[in-house]
């Protein structure tokens, strides 16, 4: 049995006046899951902003990178 089937089973049998505390629980671990998203992203654009050693390529050769053409692109 998965874990989230055993969850399900555990709250099936919780009685119903205990349900509002486990949305509360719940309900919070899916505003942490989105702000250290939310978080995560965030690291992504500084780091990509404050990179100074890149390379640039023209469009064409990342078209060519990609294994493209750019027939490719108007279909």
């Amino acid at each position: 049995m998965s874990e989230r089937e055993q969850a399900k089973q555990i709250i099936d049998q919780l009685p119903e006046y205990k349900m509002t505390k486990i949305l509360y629980l719940l309900k919070g671990i899916q505003i942490d899951d989105e702000i250290e998203d939310e978080l995560f992203c965030e690291s992504l654009a500084d780091r990509y902003l404050n990179n100074t050693e890149y390379e640039v390529i023209s469009f064409e050769d990342a078209i060519k990178e990609a294994g493209l053409t750019m027939d490719d692109l108007q279909n």
